[in-house]
């Protein structure tokens, strides 16, 4: 499609969109404002509730407003904050595999990618431990894509967002009355010459950061495992050179692109991109796995190399939507990939790779399992 058809227009489940392969179309269509994120105020049948999850955030939202939310929320998603957290990733690392049972598969996924990240967006957000095994089972149940009918996985997974989302404004009423050290706690004072996230926007806010501390970052520890695990001389550099990890993660966000492909942009106007003209209400999306594999901004593109320089991806997107949440999703893959290694040395497949079960919903990219031995 790079080569022949870079931009090209396909039929999803309820439309259909122009789809945009080449890294440079990906770039200018991510920074280009005629294109706008403001798609979900379009989707009538869907209940209020589950529009403010998915509109009242900076995702959903452009210049002034995304200007505006961007700005209160990082004031509390600050590096400071991540960085406070290294120590509890660390912890949570090494009480996954100390838990995983001794002399028998273990999957990576269920096992580790998946509580590691959850648990910690739970301690961040202000999630009290007494509440968390009831959050972790709303926060999984509304989250559609995971069975092969994924577009019927939408509607099931409501009933779930309506819980989440009352949890969440019980959550935000309690913090106004006794805040905490905690992100809700911050949210709910976070203040930028005299204003203030509504209701509204809290809620939505919220859930974008458990969604951009959360899912993706399963992805990326996963699939990264198994990309280290399918290069031995990568994972020998990446074990062996501790000064590797930084560039290794930029890499294997890179080869394994967690998010495959951005939710659709609607043209504001006619918008021309390459030689293929966009009328005005037309859908767009940039698929970022073929952007992060193009022959013309990456040497070798589909070889793997935790040295990579430059290697400018697009994992996290670009501009103004660049991901408030990619400090946390680094530190969690970096601590959460050096300590699985370095913890079982001799770590292999348990099954051939191509038989292995990659999820089928977009934008997502991530496997349903990934079962392995230590030795």
């Amino acid at each position: 499609m790079r080569q022949e058809a870079p931009v090209f227009r396909v039929a999803m489940p309820f439309f259909r969109v122009w789809l945009l392969t080449r890294y440079d179309d990906v770039v200018a269509l991510l920074r280009d404002e005629r294109l706008s994120r403001n798609v979900v105020a379009k989707i009538r049948w869907m209940p209020r509730f589950a529009r403010v999850m998915m509109l009242d955030n900076m995702l959903g939202q452009e210049p002034p407003d995304h200007t505006r939310l961007r700005k209160l929320v990082s004031l509390a998603f600050t590096p400071r904050r991540i960085d406070a957290l290294r120590g509890q990733v660390e912890k949570v690392c090494e009480e996954l595999l100390a838990a995983a049972p001794s002399g028998r598969d273990f999957d990576v996924v269920a096992g580790y990618a998946l509580p590691l990240p959850l648990t910690i967006i739970a301690e961040l957000l202000g999630i009290p431990p007494s509440d968390r095994p009831r959050f972790h089972a709303l926060v999984r149940g509304s989250l559609p894509g995971g069975a092969p009918a994924g577009i019927f996985d939408i509607p099931r997974s409501l009933p779930y967002v309506w819980l989440l989302m009352r949890y969440f404004q019980s959550l935000f009423a309690e913090r106004r009355l006794r805040p905490r050290e905690d992100l809700f706690s911050a949210l709910v004072q976070a203040e930028e010459a005299g204003d203030r996230l509504s209701t509204d926007e809290l809620l939505g806010t919220a859930t974008l950061l458990l969604l951009a501390g959360y899912e993706t970052t399963v992805h990326l520890i996963s699939s990264g495992t198994l990309a280290l695990l399918q290069h031995p001389g990568e994972r020998a550099r990446f074990v062996g050179d501790l000064g590797l990890a930084e560039s290794a993660i930029e890499e294997l966000l890179r080869y394994t692109s967690p998010v495959e492909m951005t939710p659709p942009r609607v043209a504001l106007e006619d918008v021309t991109l390459g030689s293929v003209t966009i009328p005005k209400g037309g859908l767009v999306s940039s698929v970022l796995g073929s952007a992060n594999r193009d022959e013309s901004q990456f040497a070798e593109p589909e070889r793997l190399d935790l040295g990579r320089e430059p290697n400018k991806h697009v994992a996290f997107g670009v501009g103004h939507h660049f991901c408030l949440g990619a400090s946390l999703a680094r530190l969690e893959a970096r601590i959460a990939l050096q300590t699985l290694f370095r913890r079982w040395p001799a770590m292999r497949l348990s099954q051939p790779a191509e038989s292995l079960r990659w999820r089928p919903a977009l934008p997502l990219r991530g496997l349903e399992a990934l079962p392995v031995t230590e030795g």
